[in-house]
């Protein structure tokens, strides 16, 4: 029998998938790319309307295969069936689905499959609560070595105007940090040389704790004592709770990444207001000093919106001051996309084709900043871990900040650190070669 995972989405549904996997197999399924599969899960995302739209017509391509195969399953899980009313909306326009499961009771995705294959019973099943208890000891079949990933939260309590995820995730939960501490020994004893810790807003870690045992800080500064030769990322920080206690936790110890993800949105204190963001310009830009004071070589990547209800022309050329300012290493950019359900799609929406202006003049700023740090790298030696081979048999790789690097060298280095020299730079892209020298 054979499986096949179709993942849309954030590296939290990434990861998530690699915990599906591992369900499936326990049941004696195999992995395949082809379309010979006895059941596929679509992993979904609802974030934009995009997305979701996306999926859909994927899952009405399989009418027909269902139709020549009745003993296929089709499960659809995650963050768009958890939305109010979905379950039921996918069960009346696509009856053939078998399964649908929320974000929060994936642990329930092998007894559904049992069920179904014993008692011909299909299961829809989305819970409405929205502070399920956090299941510890969680198996995964691992698919990113020597990367790996590590949820140490679930859920969102910001509900910033433009954004479902509270309302299909739920409220924050923590994880037990001595879960957290094992699970990422046991990776690093194994071999991982890389553990991206992954939340909504992985700041607010430890807030639910009504002892207050321990916050991100400290939690980051525990990982880090983990004897061996690795490091730690997080993602993703929310302004309004990056301090400077992190700040200083992270530019002490070499194993943690200087690397931070900080979404600022949008550059416009009007805009932040409307979208709950919690935070100024004025806030961000001051978050943004005490990284770079304490750590001049850290990485700063950004999400930036364009196009939200209300978005004036100066509050457009706001956003495009704070990137001229921060000089961010990356950014990804998108235009505001309606979701219902959330405040921000019942305001008076912009044009598209004012939406569309914006975002390319944004990226051609990025872009051309991105062109300049990356010139900044020629000529210097960096320490990067060997990730995987492209097909042209050249190797690539990431810098502790975070850029991605193409060098040649031996498959064997995969999964290794590799003093690599920078020699060409060309845009967001860094070339190299190895080095003994540090």
């Amino acid at each position: 029998m054979h499986y096949k995972i179709n993942t849309y989405g954030c590296q939290m549904n990434v990861h998530e998938s690699e915990r599906i996997a591992h369900s499936l197999e326990k049941l004696g399924y195999t992995e395949t790319k082809e379309d010979n599969f006895d059941i596929i899960v679509f992993n979904t995302c609802c974030i934009r309307d995009t997305a979701e739209q996306k999926i859909l017509g994927h899952i009405g391509k399989l009418k027909k295969i269902k139709r020549a195969n009745p003993k296929l399953i089709i499960a659809i899980v995650g963050c768009m069936s958890s939305q109010k009313g979905k379950a039921e909306e996918l069960r009346s326009k696509y009856p053939y689905i078998d399964i649908i499961l929320g974000a929060n009771n994936l642990e329930d995705l092998e007894n559904a499959i049992l069920n179904l294959q014993n008692n011909h019973k299909k299961t829809f099943l989305t819970p409405d609560d929205d502070k399920p208890q956090v299941i510890e000891d969680v198996e995964y079949t691992r698919t990113s070595m020597p990367n790996a990933w590590v949820n140490i939260m679930y859920g969102c309590n910001n509900f910033c105007t433009y954004c479902i995820v509270p309302y299909v995730r739920g409220r924050e939960r923590s994880r037990k940090p001595e879960s957290i501490i094992a699970e990422c020994t046991e990776l690093i004893n194994q071999g991982y040389k890389e553990i991206t810790l992954l939340g909504q807003n992985v700041n607010s870690y430890g807030n639910d704790f009504e002892d207050k045992r321990i916050d991100f800080a400290g939690l980051l500064e525990r990982l880090a004592q983990i004897p061996g030769d690795h490091r730690i990322r997080f993602m993703t920080s929310h302004p309004k709770d990056l301090n400077e206690k992190v700040i200083d936790i992270i530019a002490k110890y070499d194993t943690l990444c200087k690397n931070i993800h900080l979404p600022i949105q949008s550059g416009s204190n009007n805009i932040l207001t409307a979208m709950n963001r919690h935070y100024t310009r004025d806030k961000y830009l001051e978050i943004v000093k005490k990284i770079r004071e304490k750590m001049p070589l850290c990485g700063i990547t950004t999400d930036i919106m364009v196009g939200f209800p209300g978005e004036s022309e100066r509050d457009f050329e706001d956003t495009l001051d704070i990137v001229k300012q921060v000089k961010f290493s990356g950014a990804f950019t998108y235009i505001y996309s309606p979701r219902k359900g959330t405040p921000a799609s019942l305001m008076e929406q912009i044009p598209y084709e004012i939406k569309s202006q914006r975002i390319q003049k944004l990226i051609k700023t990025q872009n051309q900043i991105t062109k300049e740090l990356s010139k900044n790298y020629e000529g210097k030696i960096y320490r990067v871990l060997v990730e995987d081979a492209k097909d042209d048999g050249k190797l690539c790789g990431r810098t502790d900040c975070g850029r991605l690097v193409t060098f040649s060298g031996d498959k064997a280095f995969i999964g290794s650190f590799k003093n690599v020299l920078i020699t060409k730079s060309q845009s967001a892209s860094l070339f190299g070669e190895i080095t003994e020298e540090k």
